[in-house]
């Protein structure tokens, strides 16, 4: 057990508790949005994939800035507390949604909490660690976040029958503001900026990274736009007959396998490189894919939501180091933020998309656009060049 934990230092473990009770907060709110709004608000699968891909749109336009800003400024912690604020307080809002709309406004709200803290918060962590045991760290800060994940979802599993949704969402404000406070442990070393550096205007551009890396953000930005997420899963379990209760059950056993594997996934990837990981990742998922398209009863989706679950441990934190491999040292939270944004950036008319496929034609379609873009991705890797 020691040797797991080898090389996890203060800051990753702060960032993780962090992460504990965000996630806490958020899993006894997000995974409830698409059952909320299809069975009290009464809208169609189309706006649920409306509500999750502006909402990460949203954020990811934030990344980028923010994580240039906190490589020019060499500051990380602002920003983290910041996000974390922010969307710790929006939270609760949901309460007060009586039309889809409303959901949306507050996720892209809260949203933008993660726009601003999610770059600079991956690359604390990088720099809290050595570079051998990369993957490693982000497989405990994922572990730590899907940990907080699995025990939001039992809390709302257990309350929703008995509060509803509405008093749900008023307690989630409790371990988000538990998480902001955790915050104020982080320590980072106090670099100063240099007098050159101070009068280079801010720009960002992909010229100063390799063609790895650019080759990388496609790949991810590909399979991402067919990434249908959670929400979809939900919807199907919702689809063949599940109380939204039970429904959730399937939702915390993705996660808890999600937690069991992630770290032992980013283990994998320092021994063997993070490009094989992500390749059996993407190929996992497009075998849920094909899966989901005839799974029609309990036990076929049980099956596949444990699938699901493995696949998101191999690819969550991979690809976050893999990221920061295949960037310029200097340039961890900028990287880190093109990516995130850039990934981001398809998710509005990646959803909008999966939900009028699903809507206008049947869910399966759902299902067959998500592997088709998996396997487009996973082509794409054939042009990444050899390092030594």
């Amino acid at each position: 057990m020691k040797q797991i934990f080898k090389g996890i230092t203060r800051n990753i473990v702060i960032l993780g508790i962090v992460s504990l009770f965000t996630d806490i907060s958020s899993q006894m709110v997000f995974p409830l949005i698409p059952l909320f709004m299809v069975s009290v608000l009464g809208s169609g699968a189309y706006a649920v994939g409306i509500v999750e891909g502006a909402a990460e749109t949203t954020s990811s336009l934030l990344k980028v800035v923010s994580g240039y800003l906190s490589d020019k400024i060499k500051k990380r912690k602002p920003f983290i507390l910041l996000g974390y604020s922010l969307s710790s307080l929006t939270k609760p809002l949901f309460a007060f949604a009586t039309v889809w709309h409303f959901v949306l406004f507050v996720r892209v709200i809260e949203r933008i909490g993660k726009g601003l803290r999610t770059a600079p918060s991956d690359a604390i962590i990088a720099e809290s660690c050595d570079e051998c045991v990369r993957g490693k760290a982000y497989g405990f800060h994922r572990a730590m976040d899907g940990i907080g994940s699995v025990f939001g979802a039992i809390i709302a599993f257990f309350l929703l029958p008995v509060l509803g949704y509405n008093n749900i969402f008023l307690f989630a404000f409790i371990p988000g503001i538990i998480a902001v406070f955790v915050i104020l442990f982080i320590k980072e070393k106090n670099t100063p900026i240099k007098k050159e550096e101070k009068d280079i205007p801010i720009k960002i551009s992909l010229k100063e990274f390799p063609w790895n890396f650019k080759l990388f953000i496609l790949i991810s930005s590909v399979f991402a736009l067919g990434h249908f997420g959670y929400a979809f899963l939900l919807l199907r379990a919702q689809d063949i007959g599940l109380v939204d209760n039970m429904a959730i059950l399937l939702y915390i056993l993705f996660y808890v396998v999600y937690t069991i594997c992630v770290i032992p996934s980013g283990i994998l990837s320092d021994k063997i490189g993070r490009k094989p990981v992500l390749i059996l990742g993407y190929s996992i998922f497009a075998i849920t894919s094909i899966g989901l398209i005839f799974a029609s009863n309990v036990y076929t989706l049980l099956l596949f939501f444990i699938i699901y679950g493995i696949f998101f441990a191999m690819v969550d934190g991979v690809q976050r180091a893999f990221v920061v491999d295949l960037s310029p040292k200097h340039l961890k939270a900028t990287s880190l933020g093109i990516f995130h944004t850039a990934i981001g950036l398809v998710a509005l008319p990646g959803g909008f998309i999966a939900g009028i496929l699903w809507d206008k034609i049947c869910p399966e379609t759902t299902f067959i656009y998500g592997c088709i873009l998996a396997i487009i991705s996973l082509s794409l890797f054939i042009f990444m060049k050899k390092t030594k």
